[in-house]
């Protein structure tokens, strides 16, 4: 017997790898039966070159619980250890045997999944002792026990073995008996080692006998050792890709459709990806895609991996080029990590390219379900922006899709306005805008749909990009100003006469510390609305996207503006006006003319550059008597208003147009609409 210690720069070693150097405890098992995969691979290697002439024997990997002397075994039929071989790969931390092996045989052995020697002392996180029984493959060799309790201090002796390969006996110590549970163990081996290329045997299978389940005599693998991404694209069917889809992501829909990986220059990389099926409000469920490196589960954290964008998405990629840290955990910043994400982006943007030249009807059906994925990754990639914008499609109110190019073609005659901007008009709720919808038709424009999580910074993306191009919301104004011509109508009444319309509706406006109102008079046709309520485009769309971006939170906190455009030549309001006019301008003119003289004398004493305190002392009374002037128009027009109830029927109506009549105002509102009947 011998014994020593182990070849390490500190004493300490064993609480940082137990503490910081793992991720997580559960790690241990990953590693270990990795290190039996990669004995059972080297085995397998070396009778391939013929430097091995036995018998290979049974090459699987088997794990088994003893609750009864509190202990783990992973036992492999690999390569094996002899007295040299511990010293060497054991007792010198982090001499990785993997690296050896891989230089030696770097052309076939590229599947052995050790890098940095530290996978063995992983063990320790969660025992209090651990055994290494080994019989190496060499002619000769005498097998050999290593034990250690976890201190630098190890006890290495020749022992009886009599089958090649290695037995790691864990015994687990108090605080982690739940590794000693089988449930435990077999969930493990399912989530870290189900697609390893060596089967993995724990236990027997069960199956249900005299109303309990028993053990059978079939060995229960807990692997599949050629998982479909190995497999060659054109072996497989759209049946085999279901398959697994549903072994991933069990009680989940179908996909929409998948891309296969497989690339071997310049990085190894090979995987499934799917495209789910994404709800309409956004589902950026992340940690759906497993990274494995040669077929061992290493994370579901792939942000860096993967473009952003494509974290929605489902699967598996394998690939031994992505740089891990010792623990194989966490992934770490690297030119090749940036490769193999661009090289993604790039293999999905060609998928969707080629579905939509393919079959453009089936690419259609799918769109409304991929849409928020493709518009995520514009928003998010330039690259990716580039080669969507091909295949980005549109949707009308009335179902029919247009490509980029397609609907602004479709658009141009009529939709550019006076300076040259082409004007997208849009609703994000056709129900609830349909009346602006009709009246936007009617005038023969064309309006999309645009009611998804990210179309508000999808359409600022676009109009970034093109400056003359501009999204407007159908109830952002009238039909006759959505889109501004030389022809566009104006009011064609007096101003004393669009102030006399401005205030009785500003009289009966409602009232709102959340809401305000502008009142605007244009003339539009006779059997249009006597009012429509509009709000801005920059303002709506500005508190919108505040709601999701904290930093812009005053934004949101603002009130809403909206406008009420008075229609001058509907005949209630025309009829209102010239009842009002009949009514009021004899209390209303001689305050109109002496606001007008006032105005006059202040205009003509402020042209003068050389103002005297006198004129400028009469200048602030003269003010101040248009003040109480006005305030005098506002009082005889707002006391006449309000007993004027058509003025607020119009006004209910265009607030019921767009959703804003509610409790008491809406119950008034069908009270007095009886009452006019």
């Amino acid at each position: 017997m011998s014994t020593g210690k182990i070849g390490v720069t500190t004493e300490n070693i064993f609480p940082v790898i137990k503490k910081f150097l793992y991720s997580d405890n559960e790690i241990f098992l990953r590693e270990l039966v990795s290190n039996a995969v990669d004995a059972t691979r080297k085995i397998q290697t070396l009778h391939s070159f013929g430097e091995f002439k036995g018998e290979l024997g049974s090459l699987d990997v088997r794990v088994k619980v003893d609750k009864e002397s509190g202990t783990l075994t992973i036992s492999d039929h690999g390569i094996g250890m002899d007295a040299s071989d511990i010293e060497k790969y054991i007792n010198q931390i982090a001499f990785s045997g993997a690296e050896e092996f891989l230089e030696k045989y770097k052309d076939t052995a590229n599947s052995i999944i050790g890098h940095f020697g530290l996978g063995f002392y992983s063990a320790f996180m969660v025992s209090k002792k651990v055994v290494i029984r080994s019989l190496s493959y060499k002619e000769g060799a005498e097998a050999v026990e290593w034990s250690c309790d976890g201190s630098p201090e190890f006890e290495m002796h020749p022992t009886d073995k009599s089958e090649r390969g290695t037995d790691i006996i864990l015994y687990i110590d108090d605080e982690s008996k739940e590794y000693l549970d089988d449930n435990k163990i077999e969930g493990l081996l399912k989530k870290y080692c189900r697609f390893l290329p060596v089967p993995v045997v724990f236990g027997n299978k069960k199956e249900w006998k005299d109303g309990k389940y028993v053990d059978t005599d079939e060995d229960n693998v807990v692997n599949a050792t050629e998982p479909l991404w190995t497999r060659k694209p054109s072996d497989l069917t759209d049946e085999d890709y279901l398959k697994f889809y549903h072994e991933l992501m069990p009680g989940k829909e179908d996909p929409m459709f998948w891309i296969h990986l497989n690339v071997d220059y310049p990085f190894t990389l090979t995987g499934v990806l799917y495209f789910p099926k994404v709800n309409s409000n956004i589902d950026l469920q992340r940690n759906r895609i497993q990274l494995y490196c040669n077929q061992v589960y290493v994370t579901d954290q792939v942000e860096g991996v993967v473009p952003e964008f494509m974290t929605i998405m489902q699967g598996v990629i394998d690939s031994p080029d992505i740089p891990l840290n010792v623990s194989r955990s966490y992934l770490q910043s690297d030119r090749q990590v940036k490769q193999i994400s661009s090289y993604i982006s790039k293999k999905v943007a060609e998928k969707l390219d080629k579905l939509f030249k393919a079959d453009r009807t089936e690419f259609e059906n799918k769109w409304d379900d991929i849409k928020i994925f493709i518009e995520y990754g514009m928003l998010t990639d330039e690259k990716f922006f580039e080669s969507a914008k091909k295949f980005f499609l549109l949707k009308d109110v009335n179902g029919k899709y247009y490509s980029l190019d397609e609907y602004k073609k479709l658009i141009e005659p009529t939709q550019t306005d006076k300076e040259g901007t082409l004007i997208y008009l849009y609703t994000n709720d056709a129900s609830a805008q349909y009346a602006y919808i009709k009246s936007t038709e009617e005038k023969g424009y064309s309006v999309l749909v645009m009611n998804g999580e990210l179309d508000d910074h999808f359409m600022s993306l676009l109009e970034s990009k093109d400056q003359k191009l501009r999204f407007v919301r159908v109830d952002s104004d009238i039909p006759e100003r959505l889109i501004e011509k030389d022809n566009n109508s104006t009011s064609n009444l007096s101003a004393d006469q669009t102030a006399l319309l401005q205030g009785l509706f500003s009289a009966r406006l409602p009232k709102n510390d959340h809401t305000q109102f502008i009142v605007a008079v244009e003339s539009m046709g006779e059997n249009e609305a006597p009012a429509t309520l509009v709000q801005n485009e920059f303002t709506r769309r500005m508190k919108k996207m505040a709601e999701q971006q904290p930093g812009m939170a005053f934004m949101g906190q603002m009130p809403d503006t909206y406008q009420l455009v008075v229609n001058a030549n509907q005949p209630a309001v025309h009829k209102l006006l010239d009842r009002a006019t009949a009514k009021l301008q004899n209390d209303l003119n001689p305050i109109i003319s002496e606001i007008n003289t006032l105005n006059e004398s202040i205009s003509k004493i402020r042209a003068d550059k050389d103002i005297s305190d006198d004129n400028r002392k009469k200048v602030e009374e003269d003010e101040k008597k248009v003040s109480d002037l006005r305030k005098q128009q506002e009082d005889i027009v707002g006391k006449y208003a309000a007993e004027q109830n058509v003025i607020s029927q119009i006004i209910d109506l265009a607030l019921l147009q767009t959703g804003l009549l509610k409790g008491k105002e809406l119950s008034d509102f069908i009270s007095r609409s009886i009452s006019l009947l």
